[in-house]
């Protein structure tokens, strides 16, 4: 055991503001923890709503655990200490619950470091009765948790405020039972939104696609994902105030959730709907909170400038005399009042999503952003003194041709016209991520565009826009958008190729670990999936019939624009439950 990490535990502890400590064996002791490390982790808001409503219990101490440094982690395994949790450094392995958000999908790898380091058996077939129970939530546990089907013993499928309480009602229920492992797993698999894997086996043909699951005849079909009807039940705030994270000092304020615009690219739009928002008060009371803590305010949701009292929501920080940032726009619900406020809050870059180049991929991927509104959002931030720009662009999109590309290169030279119009000679930063076909999405039947083409493409357009003055380009090396893309659409055969790449040193050791288990990365990459395939998430349900995405898929072949949801809308079938 290291005195000098159990030391740096307490330091970080001694830093924060919120965090409850309870002395072990006053709770039942659960640990909650990130696959990443502290400085990602604390910016993520889910940890601090889960946190919140573990503790909230009379019951539960919830404990929380992060990957450690490079350097720390190396301090763990040279003096065999087991990871240690921050609140009262414990053992990982002696929890008896341990839960992961998992939010991105190169965190599977992180996932396992972690089991490993906190000397918990890794595989879930492993595990007997006197073992800790792995669970995950999150985004990726939500949308296809099969990858890490091998290492978990249960899945939080969707939002997981009201779900967790029911998970930990069942398992303590059942543990005053007396229930053994495997009777506990099938108990808490009656709960709606809760996955069990292992009585859900799938069964592959000779071609190597899943031709059924098997499943236990006391569980159901498909797992139906939770959400949260009423937002206001469940203020979703910072609870722990820290420095020590990618926003740093800024107090967290989700202001809605879920989106309805139905960008047929999106994973969360489609997963997280239907889209709710919260009201100005509730969201007041988080402001008054922020000032105790003379933090920033940052608003979260999937795009704040689509919430209704927008203007007035900024007119409130302004009053207050506090300062804001926002997690996302659209450029074409950007009001003044809110470049305004940022402006006014030392913003000097504004963000926008046009996704794609020309009007016809953001008609294929139903954007709904045209050029004009690029350019009186550019217009309005410019006026309110935010002279930079970022584009998030996607390449590799559905249907993307040479001309597209050219677009997108068209498409920045006509915005850095626009500022230079305008007075503005501040720069013009374009991201560009390839595209990545997710589950529950109309284009999850498409294969990937080849990583050859997308390199191409991105050499392209970096090297004929870098020519000109004041246009920064940021790409996404391929290499790991490729990973990305096999883990969120791959299926259990990839537990063995992640257990043996995380061994050997996570990312680095994929191709090899890939080799050495003969699995065929373009299986999953570049096969197109028949509409009557057995997806690996076919166990799961979002609320919405396949129909309806298949034929969202056929609108985005023939362009069509779906408009946004509204009042009464009946077309997904998520506001019929």
């Amino acid at each position: 055991m290291s005195w000098h990490l159990k030391e740096r535990l307490q330091r970080i502890v001694a830093a924060e503001q919120g965090t409850l400590v309870y002395a072990p064996g006053s709770r039942q002791p659960m640990a909650l923890v990130y696959p990443n490390t502290y400085h990602v982790g604390m910016s993520n808001l889910g940890m601090h709503i889960i946190y919140e409503q573990i503790n909230s219990r009379g019951d539960t101490a919830c404990e929380r655990l992060f990957l450690p440094d490079k350097k720390t982690l190396d301090e763990y395994m040279r003096t065999n200490t087991p990871l240690l949790s921050l609140e009262n450094q414990l053992p990982l392995y002696e929890f008896p619950l341990i839960a992961f958000a998992v939010s991105f999908e190169m965190d599977y790898f992180n996932l396992l470091t972690i089991l490993m380091t906190g000397k918990v058996p890794v595989l879930a077939a492993d595990r007997g009765d006197g073992d800790p129970l792995v669970i995950i939530g999150g985004p990726c546990a939500t949308f296809n948790p099969e990858p890490l089907a091998d290492f978990v013993d249960a899945c939080i499928i969707g939002e997981g405020e009201e779900v967790i309480q029911d998970f930990l009602d069942s398992y303590y229920d059942s543990l005053q039972q007396g229930l053994p492992r495997e009777e506990l797993l099938l108990r808490l698999a009656q709960i709606e939104g809760v996955y069990v894997p292992r009585f859900y086996q799938p069964v592959y043909a000779d071609d190597g696609i899943i031709e059924r699951y098997e499943r236990h005849s006391a569980v159901p079909a498909k797992v139906r994902r939770r959400y949260i009807k009423d937002l206001g039940k469940y203020p979703a705030q910072t609870v722990i105030v820290t420095s020590e994270t990618e926003f740093k000092d800024m107090y967290l304020i989700e202001v809605a959730r879920g989106c309805g615009r139905h960008c047929r690219f999106c994973m969360a739009g489609y997963c997280f709907r239907n889209p709710r928002v919260r009201s100005l008060a509730q969201i007041a009371e988080g402001v008054e909170k922020a000032k105790m803590f003379q933090a920033k305010v940052g608003f979260m949701g999937a795009a704040i400038s689509d919430y209704p009292e927008i203007d007035k929501l900024c007119q409130l920080i302004i009053n207050e005399g506090l300062t804001m940032s926002v997690a996302s726009l659209r450029a074409d619900s950007l009001t003044p009042g809110l470049v305004e406020a940022l402006a006014a809050s030392g913003h000097k870059t504004v963000t926008l999503a046009p996704e794609a180049g020309s009007e016809r991929m953001r008609r294929v991927i139903n954007k709904g952003i045209t050029d004009e509104h690029l350019y009186q959002a550019i217009a309005a931030a410019t006026t309110a003194g935010i002279p930079h720009v970022r584009l998030y662009i996607m390449i590799g999109l559905p249907g993307e041709s040479d001309q597209d590309v050219e677009a997108i290169i068209e498409m920045v030279h006509r915005v850095k016209n626009h500022m230079e119009s305008l007075g503005n000679k501040a720069m013009v930063t374009v991201s560009i991520n390839p595209f990545i076909p997710k589950p529950f999405t109309p284009f999850q039947w498409l294969p990937m565009a080849s990583m050859e083409e997308v390199s191409s493409r991105l050499k392209h357009i970096q090297t004929i826009l870098k020519k000109r003055k004041g246009i920064e380009v940021l790409i996404e090396q391929p290499k790991e958008a490729y990973i990305q893309s096999v883990l969120a659409r791959g299926d259990r055969k990839l537990g063995q190729v992640l257990l043996t790449a995380a061994a050997n040193g996570g990312v680095k050791g994929w191709k090899k670990a890939l080799k050495a288990h003969k699995v065929n990365e373009e299986f999953y990459l570049y096969r197109p999936r028949g509409e009557a395939e057995v997806l690996p998430w076919d166990n799961l349900n979002m609320g919405f019939d396949i129909a309806y995405l298949l034929a969202e898929y056929h609108r985005a072949q023939e362009e069509k624009y779906t408009p946004p949801c509204s009042a009464g809308c009946k077309r997904c079938g998520v506001c019929q439950e």
